[in-house]
Order: structure tokens, then sequence, then C-alpha cells
């Protein structure tokens, strides 16, 4: 505790403060959007946030006291963008076991050492054809919104641009200031219902089933190890923190198996809000940025009591004000993936049709498209770069 009084700084606190609000301004939507498809009532609504925003807060907090980086930590939004094809025929109790499925095999992928060789094993390709085919959706949400409501959208949207262009850094953040008010002054969008609340969890009882181990357990292993730790590592060692993905898997994977018994889905380290703490903007001095990752799990801890209010916040807005900024939010992520997915041409083809089965949204024996993308991806891959595939 010394050391972190000694440590601290204002720019660590802020740049901990504006990852969070980045979290809460962006991928947080996609969850709105997951309880939508789900039809959860407010207060279950209420436990997810809570419980996401906890597992986040405890794990992100341990980590970079022990490990003295900005080791910054969030939920899957990958993962939970699988959650919006699959709801309602999953149902919410499958979901928390495939939640905790999801963990045990991370964290034994995590502790054994296993896992630069379980990333080798996908290629990189067709993982990012499965992410940015699951995303894909989102990109188009945003601007399908224009049709129903189009002052809103496209507001939204000429916001994003210039914010985009003068303000790259707070994009997310103005973005949502921004939509809020446009959804109050063209929507007629009312905040009078946002309350100051403290909030309650809700127990969920977990149900096991073969179909939701292969549609969400497997899928949301395989975009975990590769869209959030394998960057997230990627990005905490270039930064110059020579640290080690076994207690880092270790951590957020054990925290997040009592998270998911209140709906809170695996916890990750984050790969879009981790440059914020990890840059030089969070302090001069890379051995005193840890505090950033401190403070952003302590924010965290502060939105997960006050999960009611940011529930009640985002329920009171148009729900195309929710897909809007969630698309948006997500059109980075997308070009990401889709260029890393065309990137190699050695599979470029095989991950062309992971994207296009995963972007599909087809479900075939009750297995989600996410699964079958990878299989036919996969498979596609081993006849044109295997044996079969050779002259």
């Amino acid at each position: 505790m010394q050391k972190l009084l000694k440590d601290l700084s204002l720019p660590a606190v802020v740049a901990g403060f504006l990852a969070v609000l980045v979290s809460y301004s962006g991928p947080l939507a996609i969850f709105f959007q997951a309880g939508a498809s789900a039809g959860i009532s407010t207060e279950m609504m209420t436990s997810w946030v809570w419980a996401i925003s906890m597992g986040a807060a405890i794990s992100g907090i341990v980590l970079s006291i022990w490990l003295k980086a900005p080791v910054v930590t969030a939920w899957s939004a990958p993962g939970t963008a699988l959650l919006v094809a699959l709801f309602p025929e999953l149902s919410l109790n499958e979901a928390i076991g495939a939640y905790i499925t999801a963990a045990i095999i991370i964290f034994i992928i995590g502790v054994s050492g296993t896992f630069d060789a379980f990333v080798r094993a996908i290629p990189k390709g067709i993982a990012a054809g499965m992410m940015a085919g699951i995303l894909f959706q989102f990109g188009v949400g945003a601007f399908a919104a224009i049709e129903t409501t189009p002052a809103l959208a496209i507001g939204m949207l000429v916001c994003y641009v210039v914010f985009r262009r003068l303000f790259p850094k707070y994009t997310l953040v103005l973005l949502l200031v921004a939509g809020v008010v446009l959804a109050v002054v063209l929507e007629g969008a009312s905040l009078s219902g946002v309350r100051w609340s403290i909030a309650v969890p809700q127990f969920i009882e977990p149900e096991w089933t073969l179909g939701s181990t292969l549609s969400l357990a497997i899928p949301l292993v395989l975009v975990s190890l590769t869209g959030q730790f394998l960057p997230g590592m990627a990005i905490l060692q270039g930064a110059g923190y020579p640290v080690k993905a076994k207690p880092i898997i270790g951590v957020t994977s054990l925290v997040s198996l009592p998270m998911a018994f209140f709906g809170g889905i695996t916890t990750v380290v984050a790969a879009i809000t981790a440059a914020i703490c990890t840059g030089k903007d969070a302090h001069e001095d890379p051995s005193r940025r840890y505090v950033a990752g401190v403070f952003n799990g302590v924010f965290y801890l502060v939105g997960g009591l006050f999960a009611g209010t940011i529930v009640s916040l985002f329920t009171s807005l148009p729900a195309a004000f929710v897909a809007v900024l969630a698309g948006l939010a997500l059109l980075g992520a997308i070009a990401g993936n889709l260029y890393s997915a065309l990137e190699d041409a050695s599979h470029r083809e095989a991950s062309l049709i992971t994207f296009i089965v995963t972007a599909s949204g087809m479900s075939l024996f009750g297995l989600s498209s996410a699964f079958w993308g990878v299989v036919i991806g996969y498979g596609c891959y081993l006849v044109l770069n295997g044996s079969a595939g050779r002259k």
C-alpha cells in the first residue's frame, strides 16, 4: 500500500478511469443487446453488469499489484457477441453452464502452460475470420438503424466520424455523451428514470448440455484466447512488460467461476482499452503505470456497485442508440480481424469461408454459426494446405 501511494499519479488514475469509461461506452452496449435477445428482466441485467464489473475489478487490482504491470481486464466482448445470436434458443441456465465450462477449460490451458501451443493449433486467419463474422452483424446493425431512426443514427455516425478525426483517443466516450444528447433531443428519450441504486446480484442455477458446450463454451474459449488474451498479452509485452500468460490466465479464469453464477461472462485481458493504461499518457515512468491498472479495477468496482444506475441509463434510451453505439464501437475490431483473416495468402480462402459461414448466422443440429465457421474453415484449411492440397 505504501508503494502504491508513493507511485500514485493523476495521469495514471485518469487513464484507469478512461479505460473503464470506454468499456462502458462501447462493449457494454453489446451486453445489453444480448440481454434484449434473452428477454431478461432489468434486475437480471443489473446482476449481469455487476458480475462482469466485479470480475474485471478483482482480477485487475490483484494482477496489477502482484505483477507491478498495468494489467487491464474486462469481459469478453467477442464472447458476448456470441450470445446475441444464440438467445433465446439457448436458455440463460445453459449459458451459465457454458460460462463455467469455458472458465475451467481456459484455467487448465493457462496453468498447464499450453496457451501458446493452443493458439498455434488454430491458424490465426481462421480465428480472426470467426471473430470478424461474429462482430460483422453489429456493424450492419448500426447502419440498419438508419431505416427506423434516421436522425439519431445518422447524427451519431456524423459525431463518430468527427470525433474520430479530432479526438481519436476519446471517440467512444464523446460518442456516448453525444448519443445520449441526440436521443433526448431527437427521439424524446427521458432520463427521469435514472436513479442511483446499489446492485443486488441474482443467483442463476447452471445447466449443462452438449449443445451449449459446443455452441457457446468452445467458441467462447477460442475467442477469449485468440481475440483477448493473445492481443492483450502482445500489448503488455510490446509496452515493455515481460509478464507471463500463466498467472494472468489463471487469475482471470478463477475469478470468472464465481461471477458466472450471477451472469458474468468470462473475464479476460482487455485488448481494446489496454493501450490506454500501458502508454506514456498513463505515466512517463513505465514502472509506475501499474497504478493505472489498479485504478481501472477500482473504477470497475464502483461501476459494479452502481450497476443498477448504469442499467437504468441504457434502458431509458432507444434501442437504436445501443445498436449504433455497439456497431460503431466495434468497427475497429471488425477491420482488424478482417485484415488478420485475409493477411496471409496461405489461409486466405479458408479464413474467408470461416468469416462467411460465421456471418451467415446459420444453425445446424442446434450448433451456432461460430462453431460451424471454425469447423468448415479449418477443414478447408487442411485440404488446401495439408497433404491433400499439395501437388
